[in-house]
């Protein structure tokens, strides 16, 4: 083979993002679509640092994370696609500071296109437990509706997973449930204090009345007044009316806030990312890292509103 025919040798920095994406699908266990995603932002990369003549990580500097933008705007790309090229391009100056390629590497140079993502809603902790307080009655729809808001904010489900969960699904001696999520994925989430003793107390007391003499005709724990599974209709006019009875304005209500709640106070509370990635259900690590954006964006509104030279804070 002539050296014309022979390919190039590969640059440091491409052996370095190959290593990268051996180690999400390997040891991250990221599915194949995920990581030729990452491949495909990090190419990106690759050729911007081409032009500004840099091969390997060392060499990247805050000038040439600054202008990523401009070359990324310059190819047409959406903001969708801009800022998903940050998140790849975060996770490989993060990966090379743990083989201690880089010290510190500029990271704040790296801003994600304006209107990119918008940070998810959330609940305060003493909302969501106000919204909760207004569901509790002791009749069998109370005991319901507390229980699937105890079990939103406690597993983190999303809506259509919590009105098709199963009976075979809730494993009452371990407090656990088993969710499918999104592609039929099966993961196990635990469940809490507050949550476990609603759902025991529902099971117990509620869903048999709920039932009635239809014992063998439904399947799903959470049920209507006639004895059918619950719908996701159902449960949002519930939560609307939950929310106005907590003075908790509607539009900031619903069961994807919660799920939002349930991960941000985790976060809050020194949980790994990892693991609320996990129980959450998200095939992609960078779905979760928007929480991390939501936990500051709150401490933010906590020092606006509680310093002394907040905007909210004596003067």
């Amino acid at each position: 083979m002539s050296g014309a025919d022979a390919a190039a040798p590969a640059s440091p920095l491409e052996t370095l993002c190959d290593e990268l994406l051996t180690r999400l699908a390997v040891e991250e266990g990221l599915s194949a679509r995920t990581v030729e995603a990452y491949a495909n932002d990090l190419r990106h990369l690759r050729a911007h640092l081409s032009e500004c003549g840099v091969d390997r990580v060392e060499a990247i500097g805050r000038r040439e994370l600054v202008s990523l933008a401009g070359f990324l705007d310059a190819r047409g790309m959406a903001a969708s696609s801009r800022a998903r090229v940050v998140v790849a391009v975060r996770r490989l100056l993060k990966y090379a500071q743990q083989r201690d390629l880089i010290g510190a590497a500029p990271l704040e140079a790296l801003q994600a296109p304006r209107g990119a993502r918008r940070l998810p809603r959330v609940l305060h902790a003493e909302q969501t437990a106000a919204l909760i307080d207004a569901a509790r009655t002791p009749d069998p729809l109370g005991l319901r509706d507390v229980a699937m808001l105890e079990v939103l904010y406690g597993a983190g489900l999303r809506v259509s997973e919590l009105v098709g969960l199963p009976l075979s699904a809730v494993d009452r001696r371990g407090l656990l449930l088993r969710v499918v999520g999104k592609g039929r994925k099966e993961r196990v989430v635990p469940l809490g204090d507050a949550a476990s003793e609603a759902l025991e107390r529902y099971l117990v007391e509620a869903r048999p009345v709920l039932l009635g003499d239809r014992p063998d005709r439904e399947h799903k724990v959470f049920l209507g007044r006639r004895g059918t599974a619950m719908t996701r209709q159902n449960f949002f006019a519930r939560l609307r009316r939950h929310a106005i009875r907590a003075g908790i304005p509607t539009d900031r209500v619903s069961p994807h806030v919660l799920r939002h709640a349930f991960a941000t106070d985790l976060l809050e509370g020194g949980a790994d990312l990892r693991a609320i990635q996990t129980m959450l259900g998200h095939a992609d690590l960078s779905t979760t890292e928007i929480y991390t954006h939501v936990s500051r964006a709150r401490l933010r509104d906590t020092v606006e509103a509680r310093h002394p030279r907040g905007s909210g804070g004596a003067r």
